[in-house]
């Protein structure tokens, strides 16, 4: 058996006697070690360009299948063969099992390479993975490009699995400390809800709490841009910042303002400390209720007390007595109250002056 005359077969073009030879050839020899290296051999030698994609070729050789059917139907009928419909069928599907082999694979590696296309931009666009630092906790993260992420107590950040684009936009409620991997063809962009911290590879710190109408921005190496987002959602540039450098931004004004300062006062959290230098008692108690997760009220007739202090992952009643011993206040912890879903408020403290 030649692939000429296969070939000629499924164009139609045999004669009788080459139909004959043809089924004896099904019969006898179709699945033999020949033949079934003639189609090892066009599997070998298949091109991709061989390969015209023509629906209407498709469909005329579909109708020249169905013809022989016919033909060797009306054959056994005629001349009283012995070859049934069923014998053609078989036939028909062996001859397309070798000479499709080819398209086959010429579609197995279309489909493996769009799946493969699928797969890169399926695994791009998961993203939004969330961490949040838990309440007494601190975390690290380390984000795709290599930037690391220090989250303080309660803080949440928000960030794709892999930044795709022309930025590394990351979204962040609570106070973060980067050390930003440089790239400055794709800017590192912190978003804090009205106010955006551009940086190419720096290190800086940022605190944004939802439940403060200022933002705050610590520059300790390289440069930052920080801009404004309008309620068109433009955005508008405020300014570049220099290292050793702190600014504040009121969402609920607009208004920044900048101030040389010694940054570890800033950054010192990271580290299990929390800095406080000529601090009001009210800051100190908001900062307080942050770390701890408790309710803290400041009695009016103390707000004016300050305090200097370095405290280093001291519990909070601790606290609590070395501010009562180094200034004249004194703090009451009020019980926890039951609530109807069978889980307990928040601890209350109240502080107020030492009689």
């Amino acid at each position: 058996m030649t692939k000429e005359l296969l070939i000629k077969f499924l164009n139609n073009k045999c004669s009788v006697e080459e139909i004959e030879i043809i089924i004896q050839w099904i019969n006898t020899e179709a699945l033999n070690t020949e033949a079934k290296n003639l189609g090892l051999k066009e599997w070998e030698t298949f091109q991709e360009h061989d390969i015209a994609v023509d629906p209407e070729g498709y469909s005329s050789l579909l109708d020249k299948i169905h013809h022989k059917i016919n033909i060797n139907n009306n054959l056994q009928s005629t001349q009283n063969k012995t070859v049934t419909i069923s014998k053609v069928t078989l036939w028909i599907t062996r001859v397309a099992a070798i000479m499709l082999l080819p398209v086959l694979y010429f579609l197995f590696n279309v489909i493996s390479e769009n799946k493969m296309e699928i797969n890169k931009y399926s695994n791009q666009i998961v993203d939004s993975l969330e961490i949040v630092a838990p309440i007494g906790s601190r975390t690290v993260v380390l984000l795709s490009d290599g930037s690391k992420v220090h989250l303080n107590y309660g803080s949440k950040l928000k960030y794709p699995q892999t930044f795709i684009g022309n930025t590394r936009g990351i979204d962040l409620s609570g106070e973060a400390y980067f050390e930003v991997a440089h790239d400055p063809d794709k800017p590192f962009v912190v978003k804090t809800g009205k106010l955006n911290v551009i940086a190419l590879g720096t290190v800086f710190n940022v605190l944004a709490y939802g439940d403060n109408n200022v933002v705050e921005t610590t520059l300790v190496e390289g440069k930052v841009q920080l801009e404004s987002v309008l309620s068109n959602g433009n955005a508008k540039s405020l300014g570049l910042m220099l290292p050793n450098q702190h600014a504040k931004y009121n969402t609920q004004t607009g208004k920044v303002s900048n101030s040389e300062v010694r940054v570890d006062k800033y950054i010192a959290w990271k580290d299990g400390k929390q800095v406080f230098e000529n601090e009001p008692i009210t800051n100190v108690a908001k900062k307080l209720k942050r770390m701890f997760n408790v309710e803290i009220e400041v009695a009016e007739e103390i707000r004016d007390i300050t305090y200097t202090v370095t405290f280093v992952d001291e519990p909070l009643f601790q606290i609590l007595d070395l501010m009562a011993l180094a200034t004249p206040v004194s703090y009451k912890a009020l019980p926890r109250v039951k609530l109807k879903d069978g889980t307990f408020s928040k601890q209350k403290i109240f502080i107020g002056k030492r009689s």
